[in-house]
């Protein structure tokens, strides 16, 4: 090739990742692999003083879900609610942002009542969400599921999990994003008695199959990995962990363990480690064969306390730990980073220094490289370092306000406020929201 035509190419190809080579989307939870991983490069290693550089900010409504980002546009939703109610009954809506400029290119919005769900959960849909080519899935936090298209926000195709599958609604409303394999959209509905988990039709909405019995709110959103030699939906549910095969909802394997309805967390995996986390019942870690798709229980917690003085292992809220190696690192019920032998589940170190300690205390961590971006609950967002004998802290700069009270119940026994979203990292970017405005800042090294 000449060298002119190599110039070309190369041209080409920064043109078609618009800001070079390893520019990536952030299109669902999670992530692009729902992996926790971020593998964009020249990022900055340290803040700049005085903070990151916004591109833009606009206002939005209550929500905990967070923003995914795709094709240039930024997906989000909100909750307004009618201020003449005294049922919580308002408005859910779906909106589709320019991911440089910040302008709205359109809405989407659905009544929805919010008087099943507990006082301090009653503000806004919390499942980020799911973008597919000419699609955008969004979940309201009562079961409502839309499938939007992408550049008009018009409606293809709707379901209603309460009202076409009876389904059993988690106190804290449906947040588990839905997951598309294939032509499927695998969905945690919540049916009774026998439509747990259902995979529909990405195009259409029409049912392809469901599984699993119902026993109880379930909100941990399901994933996909490889193991075994097959590919292996990993549902995690009140009362159980189960593998299911993608294509049919037919059980793999399942674990009974649980027993209570804070199965948050997303299942991780690592090499042949699975693991889940919760408030109450703690930790449990299985070890996946390698032949076929099986697991075995390696280990499992023994304290069912919330408090940190009484608990081993890993007793975590909202926030996905991270396997690295034979180490876990993660949030326990308040705030405290503690460390893991990911063996035995032996508590090697506890830290207090990266979020604030109190009840459902949370941070949101992403790996990149060797180093962790974290988004704790004051909406601070820090660079960090984990290793096995500690927390190492980087650098910390404040990002967004926290606006929504973590408190419940007429005393408001642990009122704060606190941000509970998940961002996305994209093109260079962090978005973020809160409960009165979405946000993009650089997180580019070239901008510094």
């Amino acid at each position: 090739m000449r060298y002119g035509g190599m110039l070309a190419v190369c041209a080409c190809l920064i043109a078609l990742t618009g800001t070079g080579l390893g520019a990536e989307d952030w299109p669902q939870w999670w992530g692009p692999d729902r992996d926790g991983v971020w593998r964009e490069t020249g990022i900055v290693e340290r803040f700049p003083e005085g903070g990151l550089k916004e591109t833009w900010s606009v206002p939005i409504g209550n929500g905990f879900g967070g923003p995914a980002v795709a094709d240039g546009r930024v997906f989000v939703t909100d909750w307004e609610e009618d201020p003449e109610s005294r049922t919580f009954d308002g408005t859910e809506r779906a909106l589709a942002l320019d991911e440089e400029t910040g302008e709205i290119l359109w809405t989407y919005s659905w009544g929805a009542t919010y008087r099943a769900l507990m006082l301090s959960y009653a503000a806004g849909p919390m499942a980020t969400p799911t973008v597919d080519g000419d699609r955008v899935y969004v979940l309201g936090a009562t079961g409502l599921l839309w499938c939007l298209d992408v550049e008009t926000g018009a409606v293809i195709w709707h379901r209603n999990y309460l009202a076409e599958y009876d389904a059993s609604m988690p106190f804290s409303g449906t947040s588990s994003a839905p997951l598309v394999d294939g032509d499927q959209l695998i969905a945690v509905v919540g049916g009774e008695p026998d439509a747990l988990v259902v995979a529909f039709d990405k195009h259409t909405g029409a049912e392809l199959w469901r599984s699993l019995d119902v026993t109880g709110g379930s909100r941990a959103a399901p994933i996909i990995y490889e193991a075994g030699g097959v590919r292996q939906l990993i549902i995690w549910h009140p009362s159980a962990l189960v593998s299911l095969d993608p294509a049919t909802g037919e059980v793999y394997w399942e674990q009974p363990w649980g027993g209570d309805s804070m199965n948050i967390v997303t299942p991780v995996k690592s090499g042949n480690y699975l693991f889940v986390s919760n408030f109450y019942t703690g930790s449990l870690m299985m070890q996946l064969s390698t032949d076929r798709p099986a697991a075995t229980k390696l280990w499992e917690g023994s304290s069912r306390s919330e408090l940190p003085n009484d608990t081993d292992g890993l007793h975590s809220v909202i926030t996905p730990p991270q396997i690295i190696g034979d180490y876990v690192y993660g949030v326990g019920s308040y705030g405290e980073l503690r460390g893991l032998d990911a063996r035995t589940g032996e508590r090697l170190w506890m830290s207090g220094e990266m979020t604030p300690q109190a009840r459902w205390g949370g941070a949101f961590i992403v790996r990149h490289e060797d180093r962790y971006f974290v988004n704790n609950d004051d909406g601070d967002l820090i660079i960090a370092q984990f290793t096995p004998e500690g927390y190492v802290e980087l650098d910390r700069t404040k990002l967004i306000e926290a606006t929504t009270s973590a408190g419940y119940g007429p005393r408001k026994r642990h009122d704060r406020q606190v941000n509970w979203c998940h961002p996305a990292y994209a093109n260079r970017h962090i978005v973020q929201r809160n409960a009165q405005r979405i946000l993009r800042a650089s997180l580019a090294a070239e901008d510094y």
